[in-house]
């Protein structure tokens, strides 16, 4: 159950892609894949697409919908992959479930290869829905994400998207 919510609520994901920006043989890992939508979305692109999720039930669910994809049991923290093995890092409406947030940058910077960027998106944008506008992030929130990517990262932007803000880190 909680995964079909997951996927309601998050059905906004694909208008992530365009600054995900994957193409066929592009490097992408997916932080909390969830369900598997974001997941399933990115193999489309013919992007070879890695996901790690804290959860062995979510990691069933996600199988199902992306079973291209290599989906394993994993945190932000924690990936489990070695230096610069990818060209984008992209979590999306999980950051703020994240038990620390300066271990998880640091490794996802330590497995984005240089010129890679992550991109940590989160429920709000420019014209969110009633229920992002409810989980919408306190500005100050995002500035602490920001501000952390920035120690990291050569060039951090934010971008509003419609149902999401998504800041991205440049390496």
């Amino acid at each position: 159950m909680a995964g079909r919510f997951m996927l309601w609520t998050n059905r906004h994901q694909k208008e992530i892609l365009p600054l995900v920006a994957a193409g066929p043989g592009e490097r992408v890992l997916e932080i909390g894949y969830g369900a598997g939508g974001l997941a399933r979305l990115l193999c489309a692109t013919g992007a070879r697409v890695s996901g790690v999720d804290p959860s062995p039930d979510m990691r069933l669910l996600a199988a199902r919908r992306a079973a291209a994809a290599d989906l394993r049991l994993g945190t932000a923290s924690d990936t489990g992959f070695p230096d610069g093995t990818f060209g984008r890092v992209v979590s999306v409406n999980n950051v703020a479930i994240w038990p620390e947030l300066p271990p998880a940058l640091r490794e996802l910077h330590r497995v984005t290869r240089p010129g890679g960027r992550v991109l940590i998106a989160w429920h709000g944008g420019s014209a969110p829905s009633r229920l992002a506008r409810g989980l919408r992030m306190p500005e100050q929130s995002l500035a602490r994400v920001r501000s952390s990517l920035g120690e990291l990262f050569a060039r951090v932007d934010r971008e509003e998207l419609s149902n999401l803000t998504v800041l991205i880190g440049h390496r």
